[in-house]
């Protein structure tokens, strides 16, 4: 099969054998991949594959099932699925763990459909299970043009929240307006911490999904209502910070974080489960559907890295085989 192999942080097509299922996965024919910033971090060598994964990046795939382990039941041959994976997604077939299939929407294409696992997993996993965002609670997205970004704008409206976000340009800000954020402040022109004061009252926000970090962290406490929730996902800016522990007593702060790609299939699948029950549904009856911004060709998956890497793009980059 074609795949795109990293060698010296640069990406290459290659001929790689066909991967053969264990008991619990299943083989599928890749029709899109999504591209995601730890594609990026490990083309650069600083995001190694876990154990155990493939070499080859890729996170998040779409495409049809064309080969079956020995112990799977519940899906079958020619199946239309998308698919959360460790690695091997920049490739014509892909191996999954059955677990982590999802049906693909009735209403959405194989290229929709692969820019849904990656984020969709962890804005779910992050806001909701982890961060507990509840009706009525104000939501502060960071990133907000992202792939995680736009789907959290979506799941936080959905399930009732409000959302404000922050973006590094006025198109950006404008289009998440028009994706349903209740407010978008542009960090290139205006203080997000005071624009949070000015936008609540003087009491802060609930909850708060940060890719950024570093420089970001003490702004983001000052921005932090009594009980609020600060869930860290990525660390643009720098692993370390400064931190003021008196807030943090005094509002009962909560800071917490993850990283989705190292946990184990049994973690990854009850985030599946609660997807298909609670927001497969909307993405069907068309309520919320991922933001793509541009396909781009297997072999071109240098090229889909370096628009990765300008953060020009809104919402996903995917790539079709």
């Amino acid at each position: 099969m074609l795949a795109i192999e990293i060698d010296n942080s640069i990406l290459k097509p290659a001929q790689r054998p066909l991967p053969i299922p264990l008991a619990n996965q299943v083989l599928i024919k890749v029709e899109a991949a999504g591209i995601n910033r730890p594609d990026v971090m490990q083309r650069k060598g600083l995001y190694p594959a876990p154990p155990g994964a493939s070499d080859i990046p890729g996170l998040e795939v779409a495409g049809t099932i064309a080969a079956l382990g020995d112990n799977i039941s519940q899906l079958h041959i020619n199946d239309k699925v998308c698919a959360l994976v460790t690695g091997g997604g920049y490739a014509e077939y892909c191996l999954a763990s059955a677990a982590l299939c999802l049906p693909v929407p009735e209403s959405l294409s194989f290229i929709q459909a692969a820019a849904l696992p990656e984020t969709f997993f962890t804005v779910w996993s992050n806001v909701f299970d982890r961060a507990h965002l509840l009706p009525g609670e104000t939501l502060l997205v960071h990133g907000s043009s992202s792939g995680i970004g736009t789907t959290a704008i979506q799941l936080a409206k959905a399930f009732k929240a409000k959302v404000i976000v922050t973006a590094g340009s006025k198109a950006k800000c404008e289009f998440c307006l028009q994706l349903g954020a209740d407010a978008a402040i542009n960090y290139q022109e205006q203080d997000f911490v005071e624009e949070i004061k000015r936008l609540t009252d003087n009491q802060g926000v609930d909850v708060i999904l940060d890719m950024i970090g570093g420089d970001y962290f003490p702004r983001n406490l000052k921005c932090m209502s009594d009980d609020a929730r600060l869930v860290q996902i990525a660390i643009q800016n720098g692993p370390k910070t400064e931190i003021n522990l008196l807030p943090v007593m005094l509002k009962r702060l909560t800071i917490t974080g993850s990283t989705l790609r190292a946990r184990d299939d049994t973690f990854k699948a009850a985030i599946a489960k609660q997807l298909f029950e609670n927001v497969w549904p909307l993405l069907a009856s068309g309520q919320i559907k991922p933001v793509i911004h541009s396909t781009f060709t297997l072999t071109d998956a240098a090229l889909a890295h370096q628009l990765m890497e300008s953060s020009r793009h809104i919402g996903k980059i995917i790539l079709t085989v």
